[in-house]
């Protein structure tokens, strides 16, 4: 009896890896940062393990990995930042920022390639966080009627000094992750 590749590649762990991984996503929505300003969200740490996922599982993988979670959300379990859930918290103006990251999953492990280099990881995970805030940020002007400078200043430089920080930290780790999960 032949073994296709498809039903090999669908193995018992490599499920229970992605599925521990949506997990962590929504556990990242818990741990936040206020920001001090009127009606700004937290700074959590999704936009860490998001692009973590992204540098460290090939692309179909970390797309189905943040696909589940976002899918735990939609049907209503308290995932997203602060406990939000439903396709409402994706329409609201900051919901913009959350509807990035399954294309983040699918863009970045393309961009990295299969072999680790910290400095290419690091760049492209920077890439991805520029990507997520930016278009967070047309999204938030878009929703709230602002202009650039006022989505700049609401929506890109509050989060984008510690989104580099957690950038480089996520490029840095992928090698003890691969340990792990091999």
């Amino acid at each position: 009896m032949s073994t296709t590749n498809t039903s090999s590649r669908w193995t018992t762990k490599r499920l229970v890896t992605m599925a521990l991984f949506a997990a962590i996503i929504c556990i990242s929505a818990y741990i936040s940062i206020p920001l001090p300003l009127p009606g700004a969200p937290h700074i959590t740490l999704q936009n860490f393990v998001n692009i973590l996922i992204a540098l460290l599982f090939p692309s179909l993988d970390a797309f189905l990995i943040i696909i589940v979670w976002m899918l735990l959300a939609i049907i209503g379990l308290p995932v997203f930042i602060g406990g939000g859930s439903g396709i409402g918290y994706l329409l609201m103006p900051y919901g913009g920022y959350t509807m990035v990251y399954p294309f983040i999953g699918l863009l970045l492990p393309i961009l990295c390639g299969k072999k680790y280099n910290r400095i290419r990881y690091t760049l492209v995970a920077i890439v991805g966080a520029l990507l997520i805030d930016a278009i967070g940020m047309f999204r938030l002007m878009a929703v709230n009627g602002l202009d650039l400078q006022a989505g700049l200043l609401t929506g890109f430089f509050p989060f984008l000094p510690l989104d580099l920080v957690k950038c480089v930290v996520a490029a840095q780790i992928i090698p003890q992750f691969r340990k792990v999960l091999q």
